[in-house]
């Protein structure tokens, strides 16, 4: 889930590029200027869509474990290039140890990476979940800030980490673009674009705001489990009917 401060070309519909992040106070405008091409759904489908989700599932959650705003946090940087299922193995004992920016800066880098070790790029990701740790206490009280731009500021963190810490810590109705959501988003052409930042403009525009909340979870558990990367199940899809991806395999 978590995603990297590098920006990355766009290769294929599976592997997003990440924007450009701008200034301060122009993000809303550029966002706005990549979204382009249309949704492939009327108001009432997409309406629909996210109906059908929310009678399914009406709270969703997150597959990640943690125990505070902070392990939430941590679970997510981690979580970069890694299952959740492999982060939240490696989690269980870390955050035993250490469930506080001072406790984790007490636990130290090595022992941090003693904990994630089976975790790809696990040398960084213990010097981030480090420097992180220090800066929270620095600047924010040793509190995880309720705020877009100081997250991103934080090592390791990027908008996507970003708006999955606002969603499920605070309650914001962001959209956290993953590959999943990148790739329906694109193959069943409710929200196209090129990045993410596109997508997630995109899918802001069109989901109504009563879904909102929910939408990022429902549609990447529906990317993991249904929807999936080589073979998309749709005889499992309870949107079959509404879809109009090429790749449907059921009958019209």
């Amino acid at each position: 889930m978590a995603d990297s401060k590098t920006s990355r070309r766009t290769t294929a519909a599976a592997k997003p590029a990440n924007s450009a992040r701008g200034a301060s106070g122009t993000g809303t405008t550029r966002r706005k200027a990549l979204s382009t091409r249309r949704t492939s759904y009327t108001k009432a489908e997409i309406e629909e869509i996210f109906s059908r989700f929310a009678a399914r599932d009406p709270e969703p959650r997150g597959e990640l474990l943690y125990v505070n705003p902070f392990t939430l946090l941590v679970a997510v940087v981690l979580s970069a290039q890694a299952t959740d299922v492999g982060v939240n193995k490696a989690t269980r004992g870390l955050f035993a140890a250490a469930s506080t920016p001072a406790e984790m800066v007490a636990l130290g880098e090595e022992g941090v990476r003693e904990h994630i070790r089976t975790i790809g790029l696990y040398r960084n990701k213990a010097k981030n979940v480090i420097a992180l740790s220090l800066a929270l206490i620095a600047e924010h009280g040793g509190e995880v800030p309720h705020d877009r731009d100081a997250l991103q500021a934080l090592p390791g963190v990027g908008r996507k980490t970003a708006n999955v810490v606002l969603n499920i810590a605070f309650g914001d109705p962001t959209i956290a673009v993953d590959t999943h959501i990148f790739r329906i988003a694109n193959r069943i052409g409710l929200a196209p674009g090129k990045t993410t930042d596109a997508v997630e403009a995109h899918l802001e525009k069109v989901i109504p705001a009563a879904f909102k909340q929910h939408a990022h979870h429902w549609l990447i558990l529906h990317g993991r489990y249904v929807c999936k990367a080589r073979k998309p199940d749709c005889t499992a899809c309870l949107i079959a009917d509404i879809c109009k991806s090429p790749e449907k395999t059921l009958p019209a």
